[in-house]
């Protein structure tokens, strides 16, 4: 489980280099932060327990703060 959050990180970091050169600066820095936060926790060794109660938290906060930046935040063009 370990693992699949340092994958987490990889895909994380790879959206966000991709918001970046998109000139999506806000989104890539919401992006790079995941990235962080998801390698540091793969090298935590919790149980698996906490790293599923850890990944619904986070998926409940990321889907929230998503749908607020994109109906609120958001530039439409």
């Amino acid at each position: 489980m370990a693992r699949m959050f340092r994958v987490l990180g990889f895909f994380t970091l790879v959206t966000g280099l991709m918001m970046y050169a998109g000139h999506m600066t806000d989104m890539a820095l919401l992006f790079f932060a995941q990235t962080a936060m998801f390698v540091l926790l793969g090298y935590m060794k919790l149980t698996e327990k906490a790293y599923l109660l850890i990944f619904w938290a986070y998926m409940i906060v990321a889907f929230l703060g998503f749908t607020y930046y994109t109906f609120f935040e958001m530039e439409v063009f």
